[in-house]
């Protein structure tokens, strides 16, 4: 796994003609991204934090999308308990 992980940096490396330490860098900056979306909008549907909250902090975009994904899971899971 860890050889596999330096390979494909050094390939993105080479593609974005940045350095392995950059591919590093950018790599943490979206993990932590992502980290953040995914406590902002569990926060949310938990009802810890209000709609407009979520939004400023993570924007509109990626709170409707997630309710948007919320409701079809739920619609999901009322078929199956009702077929």
């Amino acid at each position: 796994m860890a050889a596999e992980i330096s390979e494909r940096v050094r390939q993105i490396a080479e593609a974005g003609d940045l350095t392995e330490s950059a591919v590093f860098e950018r790599a943490l900056e979206r993990g932590i991204e992502d980290l953040w979306v995914d406590v902002v909008l569990s926060r949310y549907f938990e009802g810890e934090l209000d709609r407009e909250d979520a939004i400023e902090r993570v924007g509109r975009t990626k709170v409707e999308r997630a309710e948007r994904e919320r409701s079809v899971v739920e619609e999901d899971v009322d078929w199956g308990l009702n077929a």
